[in-house]
């Protein structure tokens, strides 16, 4: 191919087909910018998260500039100004500027959503005015008195800063150190020298480079630059084009220094001198992410580096860069879009199905004379397991990713209402499957919005009750069995019992003094039950909390309140650890199997004819443990006909929402896992059944939903 067919090939390359990964990692640095942002302490900010706030508004700024989104290279550019003033301590952290960096991520986030749909050009949003306040915070703070600008550069030097912009001060050079001039262009984009200008923020020892020009181009699209460095032109050269051509590129004695006459060619290399040892490492800091001290201060010399530092190797060449410790890590993980993944459960699930059907065949054969495949099936099902587990653990997400947006939305909230209230995280790692991650979060928002809203009282209130002004709302997660336990805890006010059985008898509601605590407490979940005393629009409308325990039960979960008058309130959600494979005990009902989640099974006991009490007529119960538990027969449930009646039977005692009832059935089958099939998107919703699973001999059995059982037994 020749070099004009490769170029115009090149030319018509798509890069749309990266948009998908660009927009993922933008928001991963959106988050971990609003992370650091919540946490950055303004009295005494950490050098280490500026550089790491920094980090992320460099990345999206580079991307968002190689697709062309415009607008987000923009704003990231002036939030990127402050922040490098910030790390550098030539500004000091307010709370003016953390909030107006957390709005600026919020339009960020909103611009980042319209590129990703394909807005069209003319619906861009304005973002001048937040461009100009971040400008106003960035050059007003660090206002300096002008100083006299220099003499003007012979005619014949090679560059010279622009007479209207105030000379820069004479630097202190360091032994080994020399000043030159850097001029770049012309360039079609004059942001593009900004990435040689951050080259010396993430080398260390590199130097220091300073703009001539107040970050300006010239008429002819040419900026300036002031470069105090140890390192030779060569290297500089080497550097400087992984960004711009060589072409482009021109470094000077400076301009007062030089003699009338001086050669527009590059000044000569000045003598060997020592130089910082970072810089000898071939990938020149491109690939790995440096900690704080990749942005040294301004007055950081080279001469701090070790006397003893190896010569510096030859600059990498882009096909071979070294592996370093950061590109190991990269290479340790791969995105893959979730529908891959989805397949692939997808096939285990039919694995898991083909071996129990093989394991159900295996079961007729002679043990002695088919010994080899005996083997074999008890291999393939350990085999199958194991697989299953280290498939599903592929979509398993850590609660970290639901935790994290909270911290703002605390905030922004507490200052809404005029509260202290700060946030506690337990158990981020926990892990959760994303289908189950993704619809969890709404409930969530809503008890944490509830328990700052409700829950956390006024500084003076809780200063007038010997409490701390400022209140803490704790998220907490952890598994218990083949569940994951998520808490909601505050220490509030926690509920009152009286005033909720006043406002429950006022709405008409059931209620007297001889229900528990537990299920007074559970009268917030009624629909249009509120306590507030105003709407506000936080809360007050009696909407959200039956929601909250809809949505969980529709996930298989159960929700549980225990509260303290005057010391606080913990909301408990338990949820399956994953709605795609579960482990399940099948029973049969005349000639029909059924599956009841093996984590509502409490016991099974045998079940005579005299155990079983009447209530009212029409209800039955059955004593456990000198408790009643309400009883409901399968085959009368779901009017399974029978050949012959049957006597007695074995009674299951599960438990979902609090509650626990028995369900009659006429033997237990076994426990094995199942392969959840969506009965609603195949058929219809069914009362009473969760989804189906295919048995081992192909036969079709339906999940029970506990849930459900247990709320038309009790009521």
């Amino acid at each position: 191919m020749s070099e004009t067919q490769s170029q115009d090939n090149g030319g018509a390359f798509d890069l749309s087909q990266f948009h998908g990964v660009f927009f993922e990692e933008a928001g991963e640095n959106l988050a971990n910018m609003e992370t650091l942002l919540l946490e950055l302490d303004v009295d005494s900010a950490d050098d280490e998260a500026l550089n790491a706030i920094f980090r992320c508004a460099h990345s999206i700024k580079g991307g968002a500039a190689t697709f062309g989104f415009q607008d987000v290279a923009d704003l990231t550019h002036v939030m990127e100004t402050l922040l490098d003033k910030l790390r550098r301590h030539e500004l000091t952290a307010t709370i003016g500027m953390v909030d107006t960096l957390l709005e600026s991520g919020d339009v960020l986030r909103h611009l980042l959503s319209r590129h990703q749909a394909g807005a069209a050009e003319h619906e861009a949003l304005d973002c001048s005015e937040l461009v100009a306040r971040i400008g106003a915070l960035a050059h007003g703070s660090a206002a300096a008195a002008p100083v006299p600008p220099s003499a003007p550069a012979p005619a014949a030097a090679v560059v010279a800063a622009p007479v209207a912009v105030p000379a820069l001060p004479e630097p202190v050079l360091a032994e080994g150190e020399r000043l030159i001039e850097l001029a770049i262009g012309p360039l079609e984009r004059p942001d593009t020298a900004d990435h040689l200008a951050e080259l010396f923020t993430e080398i260390p020892g590199l130097g220091r480079i300073e703009a001539t020009d107040g970050g300006q181009a010239d008429a002819e699209g040419m900026r300036r630059f002031r470069v105090i460095t140890s390192t030779p032109d060569s290297d500089l050269l080497d550097l400087f084009s992984f960004h711009v051509d060589r072409e482009q590129v021109r470094l000077g004695a400076p301009a007062a220094a030089a003699a009338p006459a001086a050669s527009p060619a590059p000044a000569a290399p000045a003598a060997p001198a020592p130089k910082a040892a970072a810089v000898e490492n071939a990938d020149y800091g491109f690939f790995v992410d440096l900690p704080s001290e990749a942005a040294p201060a301004a007055s950081a010399t080279a001469a701090t580096a070790p006397a003893a530092a190896p010569a510096p190797k030859p600059a990498a060449k882009a096909g071979d860069r070294p592996a370093t410790g950061a590109t190991a890590l990269e290479s340790t993980s791969i995105r893959v879009p979730i529908e891959k993944v989805d397949q692939l459960i997808n096939l285990v699930g039919e694995l898991v199905i083909t071996q129990a059907m093989l394991a159900q065949t295996g079961q007729a054969l002679d043990p002695v004379v088919h010994q080899g495949m005996a083997t074999g099936l008890t291999d393939l099902e350990r085999n199958t397991r194991m697989l299953q587990e280290a498939v599903m653990a592929i979509r398993m997400i850590p609660m970290a990713v639901v935790f994290n947006r909270f911290p703002r939305m605390l905030r922004d909230l507490a200052g809404k209402l005029g509260k202290q209230v700060e946030l506690q995280t337990i158990g981020e790692d926990t892990e959760l499957d994303k289908g189950l991650i993704e619809k969890i979060t709404d409930p969530l928002t809503h008890l944490v919005r509830n328990a700052a809203d409700h829950g956390i009282e006024m500084p003076e209130v809780r200063i007038a009750a010997g409490k701390p002004a400022l209140g803490t709302v704790t998220l907490a997660a952890a598994h218990q069995g083949g569940s994951i336990v998520i808490e909601v805890r505050d220490d509030g006010r926690g509920l009152n019992r009286d005033k909720l059985l006043k406002k429950a008898i006022e709405r008409g509601l059931p209620v007297s003094d001889q229900m528990t605590d537990q299920e007074v407490y559970g009268l917030i979940f009624e629909p249009g039950f509120s306590t507030a005393a105003e709407v506000t629009d936080v809360s007050g409308r009696g909407v959200g909390m039956d929601v909250v325990k809809r949505n969980i039960a529709s996930l298989g979960g159960s929700v549980e309140i225990d509260s303290t008058e005057g010391r606080g309130m913990r909301v408990s959600v338990r949820l399956p650890l994953t709605l795609a494979i579960m482990d399940g005990m099948s029973v049969g009902v005349a000639e029909e199997t059924y599956i009841v989640p093996l984590a509502s099974v409490v016991e099974s006991i045998h079940l005579s004819a005299g155990d079983i009490k009447s209530v009212g007529g029409t209800g039955r119960v059955v004593e456990v443990r000198n408790e009643y538990l309400p009883l409901l027969a399968l085959d009368e449930l779901f009017a399974v006909p029978r050949k012959e009646p049957v006597s007695g039977g074995i009674m299951i005692v599960v438990e979902a929402e609090g509650g626990r009832i028995a369900l009659i059935v006429d033997e237990l089958i076994g426990q094995h896992q199942v392969v959840v099939k969506n009965l609603e998107a195949n058929y219809r919703k069914v009362p009473g059944v969760s989804g189906a699973t295919i048995l081992g001999d192909g036969q079709v059995a339906l999940i029970l939903d506990v849930s459900w059982l247990v709320r038309r037994a009790r009521h």
